[in-house]
């Protein structure tokens, strides 16, 4: 498994910024002390456990990725490409994300997601370079975003956790469109990707990391 990245250096004057400019904010950050975002020191398992966890719960997610890992022995690149279709898909994954996983491996392999050339974008520039693999949407890209190169300012508005978080904790659980959502989140620049991770912790108290 892929070494986890510590607290990012920013954490605590997020935190601090955040709780001054929102008080809801404010409450969840007191409630959860001494956790953050952790990312993982590697490219391809950041990807693959994004992919894994498109569009199912947190708590599916980590089940099928446990089952994933078993199965690879070790989420890499080549061991991925060496895996047959249905060993993969007895895992839970569907065929399309068996195809989205190879496909990303071999991206991997072939030496087209060098970390240090996607450190070096701008976030809309590594959003244009990843959504450009087959299975790779701006909501994957952004938790790639968020937990690998541990950007700052990242709203995912496509993720349903935050859309859901937002609405039971501004709306009384009414949810309103993305453009509100974006609105509101004006208050939270330029620690969205912080102001986000403790939405998540609001409905779900334990952490995820891509």
């Amino acid at each position: 498994m892929a070494d986890i990245i510590g607290r990012p250096s920013y954490w605590d004057t997020a935190c601090a910024a955040l709780s001054a400019a929102d008080p809801v904010l404010g409450r969840l950050i007191l409630a959860y002390p001494g956790i953050s975002l952790e990312g993982r020191g590697d490219v391809f398992v950041t990807l693959c456990r994004s992919i894994v966890g498109q569009q199912i719960s947190v708590k599916a997610a980590d089940s099928i990725w446990r089952r994933f890992d078993a199965c690879v022995a070790e989420a890499r690149s080549e061991r991925v490409l060496a895996a047959s279709v249905d060993d993969l898909r007895a895992c839970g994954l569907s065929q399309r994300k068996v195809e989205y996983l190879k496909d990303l491996a071999q991206h991997h392999a072939d030496g087209r997601l060098a970390s240090e050339r996607l450190d070096a974008m701008d976030d809309e520039a590594v959003i244009a370079e990843l959504t450009s693999i087959r299975g790779i949407g701006r909501w994957t890209a952004e938790m790639f975003l968020m937990f690998h190169l541990m950007r700052p300012d990242v709203l995912p508005l496509d993720d349903i956790g935050l859309i859901k978080a937002v609405a039971r904790f501004y709306h009384d659980d009414e949810r309103r469109p993305k453009a509100e959502v974006r609105a509101l989140a004006e208050r939270w620049a330029p620690w969205r990707s912080v102001a986000t991770w403790y939405m998540w912790r609001g409905l779900e108290p334990l952490p995820v990391s891509y």
